[in-house]
């Protein structure tokens, strides 16, 4: 295992622990509180992870248990996600955080144990146990906001988002194809300010295509956690600024976002 995935499991594991730490003492009517995701509540949010992280595992080991999810995602390939999550909401909230440890415990061993050099396939592109790990990390910070914003809880913001960062940077053409745009040929430079302070860049520093401003504003925007007008980001050049509206770190179809909060 290369040093990096290392890194990056512990990143997820620590992420993971803070939204358990945050759901494990809730009482039963608390995993009912609706979250700024229509129609999903904190039980739906956790149980969407569970079940990814399940997914995730039969991607990587079992290559028979993963066809069998693509054909029910191709009958329904709009609603399939959201449905299952909602099928795994239903267990008692013991049951759930049972069986979502197990997955979370799966899943580093799957990743720890994929083959070097080989990539298991998703939704999207095929991952390699790094980019799973990443993938994973995302969501799992992206849906804990969710439960946070629910439960009126300011969660602590650490340097651990620059794995979203970087995964929303990688993900610029795939946001332009998604809304059957050509991405720009060019390298955009992109500099954006930690929560600790230091600055994170990636690209030219020549590029004429710019994007600046807090990590943590970006991380929200290619989440779709946040509107656009929210963020202090800024952007030079028009293909940049473009993208900054249709910015998505996550596979599938881009979602309806959030309003802007006025």
């Amino acid at each position: 295992m290369t040093a990096l995935l290392d890194a990056l499991l512990g990143d997820l594991k620590a992420e993971g622990d803070q939204l358990w730490n945050t759901v494990s003492g809730l009482g039963e009517d608390e995993w009912r509180t609706p979250t700024p995701a229509p129609g999903w509540d904190v039980a739906t949010q956790v149980a969407h992870l569970l079940w990814t992280d399940e997914v995730a595992v039969h991607a990587a080991t079992d290559e028979a248990k993963w066809d069998a999810v693509v054909l029910q995602a191709l009958g329904d390939p709009d609603g399939y996600v959201d449905t299952c999550a909602h099928e795994v909401a239903r267990l008692a909230p013991t049951a759930l955080l049972a069986r979502w440890g197990a997955a979370r415990e799966a899943l580093v061993a799957a990743l720890r144990e994929f083959p070097e050099g080989q990539r298991m396939p998703w939704f999207g592109p095929p991952m390699s146990p790094a980019s799973m790990a990443t993938a994973r990390f995302m969501e799992t910070w992206a849906h804990g906001l969710d439960v946070y914003h629910a439960l009126g809880i300011d969660p602590p913001v650490t340097d651990r988002i620059r794995n979203v960062a970087h995964l929303g940077v990688r993900t610029r053409d795939f946001a332009f194809s998604v809304h059957q745009l050509d991405p720009p040929g060019e390298e955009f430079r992109i500099e954006l300010t930690a929560p600790s302070g230091d600055t994170w860049s990636w690209g030219p520093e020549d590029a004429a295509q710019r994007v600046t401003g807090s990590a943590y504003d970006f991380c929200q925007l290619v989440t779709q956690r946040i509107h656009r007008e929210d963020t202090d980001l800024e952007a030079v050049g028009d293909d940049a600024d473009g993208w900054l509206s249709i910015a998505q770190a996550f596979a599938g179809p881009s979602g309806g976002g959030r309003e802007p909060r006025g």
